[in-house]
C-alpha cells in the first residue's frame, strides 16, 4: 500500500524540481531583459543594483521550491541515517545560500531590518 502511494508521490518531487530550476532559468532571463533595457536607457548603476535583487529573488524563490522538492523526495525514500543526513546537509547549504542571498538583497542582516527601516528596534 506505502509503495503505491510513494510511487505517486516521486513524480510530483521531480515536477517541483524541474519548477524550481525552471524559475530559476525564468527569472534570469527576464532579469537579464530587464537589466538591458534599463542599461539602455542609461541608469547603469541603478540598472545593476536592481538587476542583482532580481536575480536575488528568483534565485531564492527556485531555492525554497527545490528544498521542497528535496523533502518529498526523502519522505518517499526509504529512511536510513544516511538519507537523512544527506537530506540535512541539502537543506543546510540551501537554507545557507537563501540566507546570505536575502541579506544581500536587502542590504542588511534580517535582525536589524526593522531598526535600519526607522522602526522599533527589534530584540
Amino acid at each position: 500500500m506505502t509503495e503505491n502511494l510513494f510511487g505517486l508521490i516521486d513524480p510530483f518531487a521531480a515536477a517541483l524540481e524541474l519548477f524550481g530550476v525552471a524559475v530559476i532559468l525564468v527569472s534570469v532571463l527576464l532579469a537579464t531583459a530587464k537589466f538591458a533595457g534599463d542599461a539602455a536607457r542609461g541608469a547603469r548603476k541603478t540598472a545593476y543594483d536592481r538587476y542583482r535583487a532580481n536575480l536575488g529573488r528568483g534565485i531564492l524563490l527556485g531555492l525554497e521550491l527545490l528544498v521542497g522538492a528535496d523533502i518529498i523526495a526523502t519522505v518517499t525514500a526509504p529512511l536510513t541515517l544516511e538519507s537523512v543526513g544527506l537530506l540535512a546537509m541539502i537543506v543546510l547549504i540551501r537554507t545557507f545560500l537563501s540566507f546570505s542571498l536575502e541579506t544581500e538583497i536587502e542590504g542588511t542582516w534580517p535582525w536589524r531590518r526593522k531598526q535600519d527601516e526607522g522602526g522599533a528596534e527589534v530584540r
